[in-house]
């Protein structure tokens, strides 16, 4: 994952200064959404194995809400 970020911080300093080519433009936004999809993953998995600690000691784990359909 480092060296995602890495290539992708490259890409945005690139476009700053020389810009893109439509190759790395595509590149770029393909790391983007693979990065996207990897942060959502650790995140989910993070609330996963989260719990609430109640006054009385007791461990609540958090649970997801159904995604709202539009």
């Amino acid at each position: 994952m480092e060296q995602l970020l890495k290539r992708i911080n490259e890409l945005a300093n690139k476009a700053k200064t020389t810009g893109l080519s439509p190759e790395e433009k595509q590149e770029q936004a393909r790391l983007r959404q693979e990065y996207l999809g990897r942060f959502r993953q650790n995140f989910a998995s993070v609330l996963d194995n989260t719990v609430i600690m109640q006054p009385d000691g007791t461990k609540t784990p958090v649970k997801r809400k159904d995604k709202p359909v539009h």
